[in-house]
């Protein structure tokens, strides 16, 4: 199961988010939140770890 753990304004801050969570090794998945598909430009993103990698992503977020 994915949980939500940051929100984008657009695609290319949502690709920026997945690329860092990457980085350290946690599956990173992004969704548009208006349902269409994946690649409007300008929709709103929500950026998406697996549930058992949250606790990972929460570290990384301290580091920061």
């Amino acid at each position: 199961m994915w949980v939500e753990v940051k929100q984008a304004r657009n695609l290319m801050m949502a690709e920026m988010w997945k690329e860092l969570i990457e980085g350290e090794g946690i599956p990173t998945r992004i969704m548009p939140l208006s349902g269409l598909p994946i690649g409007q430009e300008f929709a709103s993103y929500r950026v998406m770890v697996p549930k058992d990698k949250k606790h990972v992503f929460d570290e990384v977020m301290r580091k920061l």
